[in-house]
């Protein structure tokens, strides 16, 4: 970490988290496209409405998972290993804690959620059918993801990208098998997910209880909370996590502008842009996910020049990926529309024209998810909660409330470019005063190596 190349660090970091996180996404795209293609667009309307509920859900694995991950990155680049051992069974109770409440308040608010997040008589059947079965689940998905992003942050990455391997494929052959080959429709889509979940439950809890490959362990006496570790693990996971809860509000503001300025297939046409953009925002997360440890164990190591020539890489490794799948996008609109549903022209017209407006400044969101993440990983908690919640919160929210009544459903699709614009600016103002503290960190620790050698 202190001494090896950044480019090299950061390749073999990226390749296993990239793997990972683009097959961890197949979980809702797959599900997306087979009951798009074989139950039909309504109930692809349906599982849209339930895709933010499900985020909320995630959020607390993030928060919990990232939290006490870059507490683990830190405390290892500072040798405290028994410290880092202590984040990661504090953390291991509060998943299992936090994701018990979410199940229950999640059964209790079923009908007032579904309502709010868009839900319509057409798809409301479709929505409770896949949520009864995906509230069951939150102890897999808090405890599977939690603890992987732990796996990650100790350093083994690769095993990181085993575990999503593992269960996304899991997935990926129970989804047709449940869905057509016993006819379970929706149903089938949701029960396929909940198992491939508990699969990857087993495995993560394997890697710290018996695994020789673990950098640290998951002991009893390490699980009994102790609240400044708490804290800390909050303080830090509370930005990934207002970026989910913030994602899910807007999806459900979103959704309701749709119903209202372009009915059910337009909310269709939503699951198909966000499934597009899904993919692209995790590329640009698997190259934070590779910078993360090097840039937590290199803050901690005081070694701020490698901080930066990580965070500069990271950047400009954001910037292509999000410029090249821009350019795809853009290119193939209707393919990849057509890849959820072929046999309804209307949703194949409004997909199209959505996907190209809605996302036409993907090229300069890359990034901005970076910067959001770097001062997560030095543990600058409030600086990356309002970095991470300045575009979809501050900027977003408030042009979907104005722009629809004005201009319709163009309006609702026009709102997200002008609000990466805005967010766009501010992430540069940060960024520029970020690096100069960088440096004279820098400068400071090599003039007292001087003094003191």
């Amino acid at each position: 970490m202190e001494t090896k190349s950044i480019g090299r660090l950061m390749w073999q970091y990226f390749v296993p988290s990239f793997i990972g996180v683009m097959v961890n996404s197949l979980y809702n795209i797959v599900d997306r496209v087979y009951i798009g293609q074989g139950v039909g667009s309504l109930a692809l309307a349906g599982l849209s409405v339930v895709f933010p509920i499900m985020i909320i859900g995630a959020a607390f694995g993030m928060m919990i998972g990232i939290g006490s991950g870059v507490r683990v990155s830190i405390n290892l680049g500072k040798k405290d290993f028994s410290r880092a051992e202590q984040v990661l069974g504090n953390g291991f109770t509060l998943m299992i804690l936090v994701s018990v409440l979410y199940t229950i308040a999640g059964y209790v608010l079923k009908d007032p959620l579904l309502r709010w997040f868009g839900a319509t008589g057409a798809t409301y059947d479709y929505a409770q059918e896949y949520l009864d079965i995906i509230l069951a689940a939150g102890l897999f998905q808090t405890v599977g993801f939690g603890l992987n992003n732990i796996i990650r942050a100790e350093g083994n990455a690769r095993i990181a990208m085993y575990s999503m391997l593992l269960s996304a494929g899991v997935n990926i052959v129970l989804d047709p098998i449940l869905i057509f080959g016993f006819g379970m429709g929706v149903a089938g889509a949701a029960w396929a997910t909940l198992i491939s979940m508990a699969a990857l439950d087993v495995w993560v809890l394997n890697h710290f209880l018996r695994s020789r490959k673990s950098v640290i362990k998951l002991r009893l006496p390490a699980m009994r909370l102790d609240w400044r570790i708490v804290k800390y693990i909050i303080a830090i996971g509370i930005s990934p996590f207002s970026m989910q809860v913030a994602s899910s509000a807007v999806q459900a503001i979103l959704n309701t502008r749709l119903i209202t300025y372009g009915g059910d297939l337009a909310v269709s046409a939503i699951g198909i842009i966000n499934s597009i953009s899904m993919l692209v925002v995790m590329s640009v997360v698997s190259i934070t996910m590779a910078a993360q440890p090097i840039i937590g164990y290199n803050y901690g190591a005081l070694q701020f020049g490698r901080v930066k020539e990580t965070l500069k890489l990271s950047m400009l490794s954001a910037t292509l990926v999000s410029v090249f799948t821009w350019a795809i996008i853009m290119s193939f609109p209707g393919f990849i529309v057509k890849l959820f549903n072929t046999s309804d022209p209307e949703l194949l017209a409004i997909g199209v024209h959505g996907l190209r407006i809605f996302l036409f400044m993907l090229p300069i969101v890359g990034f901005q998810i970076v910067a959001g993440n770097y001062f997560q990983a030095v543990g600058k908690a409030s600086t990356s909660l309002f970095l991470t919640l300045l575009r979809q919160v501050l900027a977003l929210i408030p042009l979907l409330l104005i722009l629809p009544p004005l201009f319709g459903l163009e309006g609702v699709w026009g709102a997200m470019p002008l609000a990466d614009i805005f967010s766009a600016c501010v992430v540069s103002f940060f960024l520029t005063r970020e690096w100069k503290q960088l440096s004279r960190k820098e400068l400071a620790v090599m003039e007292s190596s001087v003094i003191f050698p």
